[in-house]
């Protein structure tokens, strides 16, 4: 028996569009409510979100029960920090603040077992390989991976030729807000100079044939963001969609 085929990959691959919630409030429940909304993946946060391995595990353990595919945003790119990540079942990772290709490399390394990479190998033991069910799951695992390296500074924005044609990174995903800030323009996400850098990267991505990604929580950006190329595109938040609708219901109780 091999690993399971990450069917956002394959969505991803076939040029299928592909949109998303974050899920940033560590919370079963409710990935499993998000995850039967009708999205395509729900992406826990583990580096803004307040999310453990336990709580990253239990919202995984909610959203296979779901139509909606499972993504995770380690808080940082280090290979025993997505090593556990990965021994969760996880095949597909997003990794925040990454600058070069060399980053890149590393990265795409951590994520892949040797012969592609330096993975340790002991996902007999997890839930990836369903606790030693999946017996071949060390031998076919690779390919199922799926990995997006974050582009969030202006050094990642020079060096985003090299680190989109890094071999194991499948797509680039643009986070505009720690961009914005990197470039000087803090709260702009909207300044010239912070589209024309956000262009520059969807355009480089696309010329080696790497997925774009990116989140906005504009509506009306959703189908401009599509035009672009995004292909994998994030439509918000929990916590914003749940605050906005919480206030919304409590301006129309009787006063």
């Amino acid at each position: 028996m091999s690993a399971p085929v990450n069917e956002l990959k394959a969505a991803l691959l076939r040029g299928e569009q592909q949109n998303g919630l974050w899920l940033t409030l560590a919370n079963g429940t409710l990935a499993e409510i998000a995850g039967k909304a009708g999205f395509d993946w729900c992406l826990i946060d583990g580096e803004h979100g307040p999310n453990t391995l336990q709580t990253i595990a239990a919202q995984l353990q909610a959203l296979a029960a779901t139509p909606a595919n499972s993504v995770v945003r380690v808080p940082i790119g280090e290979d025993w920090v997505l090593k556990q990540v990965l021994d969760l079942g996880v095949q597909s990772v997003v990794v925040p603040m990454v600058h070069t290709a060399q980053q890149a490399a590393q990265i795409a390394a951590a994520v892949r077992y040797p012969g592609k990479g330096v993975r340790g190998m002991g996902a007999a033991l997890a839930r990836a390989s369903g606790y030693g069910s999946i017996v071949d799951y060390a031998s076919s695992a690779n390919e199922q991976i799926c990995l997006f390296v974050q582009i969030e500074s202006a050094e990642g924005v020079d060096n985003i030729d090299a680190i989109a044609a890094t071999d194991g990174v499948d797509g680039v995903f643009v986070g505009p807000t720690d961009l914005s800030a990197d470039m000087g323009f803090e709260g702009r996400l909207n300044g010239p100079e912070v589209l024309a850098a956000i262009d520059h990267v969807y355009t480089r991505t696309k010329a080696v044939g790497k997925i774009i990604g990116t989140v906005t929580f504009d509506p009306d950006d959703f189908q401009n963001q599509m035009d672009k190329g995004v292909q994998f595109l994030g439509l918000g938040a929990d916590s914003m969609v749940l605050n906005q609708g919480l206030q919304a219901l409590a301006q129309k109780g009787p006063r």
